[in-house]
């Protein structure tokens, strides 16, 4: 306990016979799963789509566990060789469905009467939201064959672009000091408390991108070339439409929230200004002072025995189910806590709805940030709690909610914190937030600036290195304004950011802004209304998976379609703003 999580729920090893079991038993549900849409008949539906139902969801099941599996031993251990074998073949049979399941999407679009004919079976009806997603996908599907074709060539195409991208910042060599170091290694500097170790630490990231920044370049414009072509092929106008279809979302939402950020940036920038001067800079804050951190930091050092006690208790007070998950979490090895040779960096939570667990990875320091880090990711488990009665196929939740329950859980355990601190240890924390908030408001929006310019120009051209570059500083221009310091900013952001080169997943930029502002909203909700908000918390983390993220949203009251609900959140944003600069002019 306390140490590394327990896959063994899982699969016992490599050896466990239980995986060749379930390897062979995937072979044989691909193959019934062929047959049973190839059987497909209008004039018995129900029997039909049933069939197919029930075989699609042991398939998933088994899918998400074998590549669960391997996906958290590579995570825990990269040079797993053995489990990246087993991935790709994994990844080959599940993509030899692609054409079956457009057979099936068009066989369901065909249905006009899908209501009727589900209503009457317990399993189908429960499928609603998901049969009728279907249909409208159904308008965006391109023939069986291309359907088929496209998901393997993405394996050579852009999902090949993106692990060339993820090789290439990982393997770079970056000259600091006299010396070699990584790329991760160096951005770790960046809130680093010693002035010159933060500018040295940016001049060296700076300095790397030109060995690779025209290899990433023709990765970026490889794979928004793809995305460009996806996009038309299905029909739709253009990437950006395809993206909020796939996060089930109002075009009028994005709108009215970017309008509510636009409003706020000022205030955001006046910030940025203030620390500047702080730290004796008169033209803006550069850009390698962003993260600096302010006041007092709380000096106590946390145990992991600490942290499960501190986060059951402030749990305990918020919903008695959530500290019991995190209780448990602690307890049965959910977590793999502390760093080592060949463990990924950062913090990620992987549900595992089938077996009503979640797993989780951190780096825990033993600082009061990894305390916050573990209640984060204990928040998405929270959230797959929520969601694990839902049958298998009803448990997918979008980008844009995906962090709902990650940030409510932050919310309660920092504004506690604020809330009982002094001095410069309050200064911190609350500058601290606000920097988070910068981040997801400010830095996002110059990064869905970018992302949109460029999707926009590969249309007509191909887009060099120095273009990007150039597009890249207008865009922070743009979103920072006058905040920063114009001769320093990051130029090279769009070679760092993983999230640019997933082919698959265009635009991850704005999810972060909308679920930031989305779960302030719900935490003001539950100062208003107490105990009482509980059930519409749950009910709405439930709906997560089976509605529209404004409908989900309308469970506790909200129209995210206007701009007033994100107006709301920002100002409790900037309220911390005004509170920091109170607090440091004095």
């Amino acid at each position: 306990m306390y140490n590394e999580w327990s896959l063994d729920v899982l699969y016992k090893g490599i050896e466990d016979p239980a995986l060749s079991v379930d390897m062979a038993r995937l072979e044989e549900l691909i193959a019934a799963y062929k047959q049973a849409v190839g059987e497909l008949d209008a004039a018995n539906a129900a029997a039909s789509l049933k069939k197919v139902i029930l075989v699609r969801e042991e398939m998933t099941v088994l899918v998400r566990r074998l590549a669960g599996y391997f996906s958290l031993r590579r995570s825990a251990n990269s040079a797993d060789t053995e489990g990246a074998a087993y991935t790709t073949k994994i990844q080959n049979l599940a993509t030899g469905i692609a054409k079956e399941a457009v057979v099936f999407q068009k066989f369901v679009g065909a249905l006009e009467n899908i209501d009727e004919i589900i209503a009457e079976d317990e399993i189908l009806s429960a499928y609603k939201f998901y049969f009728n997603e279907v249909r409208e996908e159904v308008a965006h599907t391109m023939s069986d064959e291309a359907e088929a074709i496209f998901a393997r060539m993405n394996i050579s195409g852009g999902g090949a672009w993106g692990d060339l991208v993820s090789y290439l910042t990982a393997t770079v060599e970056v000259d600091y000091k006299g010396e070699i170091t990584t790329l991760s290694a160096i951005r770790g500097l960046a809130d680093s408390s010693n002035a010159e170790e933060r500018k040295a630490a940016f001049e060296a990231e700076i300095a790397c991108y030109k060995k690779i920044k025209d290899s990433i370049a023709f990765a970026l414009n490889s794979i928004k070339a793809q995305v460009n072509m996806e996009a038309e092929l299905r029909g739709y106008a253009n990437p950006l439409e395809m993206t909020l279809a796939q996060s089930r979302m109002k075009k009028e939402t994005l709108d009215a929230m970017l309008q509510a950020m636009r409003e706020a940036m000022p205030k955001f920038r006046e910030y940025l200004k203030h620390k500047a001067k702080l730290l004796g800079h008169e033209n803006g804050l550069p850009w390698y002072d962003i993260l600096t951190p302010m006041g007092k930091a709380d000096s106590a050092s946390y145990t992991v025995e600490d942290a499960h006690k501190y986060l059951v208790d402030h749990f305990n007070s918020f919903a008695p189910d959530l500290a019991e998950m995190v209780d448990r979490a602690f307890k049965e090895e959910w977590i793999d806590f502390y760093p080592r040779g060949g463990k990924v960096g950062g913090a990620f939570c992987s549900n595992l709805p089938f077996i009503g667990q979640s797993r989780i990875l951190t780096n825990f320091s033993g600082s009061f940030g990894s305390v916050v880090t573990l209640a984060h990711e204990l928040g998405h488990a929270y959230h797959g709690q929520q969601i694990q009665e839902h049958r298998p196929l009803n448990t997918g939740y979008t980008m844009p909610v995906a962090e709902t329950a990650s940030n409510f859980n932050e919310l309660i355990i920092v504004n506690d914190a604020i809330e009982k601190a002094t001095g410069e240890e309050k200064i911190q924390l609350i500058e601290s937030q606000i920097q988070d908030n910068t981040q997801i408001i400010v830095d996002i929006y110059s990064r869905f600036l970018f992302e949109d310019e460029v999707i926009r120009r590969r249309k007509d051209t191909f887009l060099f290195a120095d273009e990007l570059e150039k597009i890249m500083i207008n865009a922070q221009k743009e979103a920072f304004g006058d905040g920063l310091d114009p001769d320093y900013l990051h130029p090279w952001m769009w070679c760092c950011k993983s999230h640019y080169y997933r082919s698959g997943l265009s635009y991850y930029n704005f999810p972060y802004a909308f679920g930031g502002l989305f779960s302030l909203g719900l935490y003001a909700k539950y100062l208003e209304e107490g105990e009482a908000f509980l059930p519409k918390y749950r009910a709405l983390l439930t709906a997560t998976t089976v509605d529209t993220v404004e409908n989900v949203a309308g469970i506790a009251g909200i129209d995210l379609t206007k701009p007033d609900f994100w107006r709301t959140s920002l100002a409790m944003m900037t309220k911390q703003i005004d509170l920091f600069i109170a607090e440091t002019s004095k």
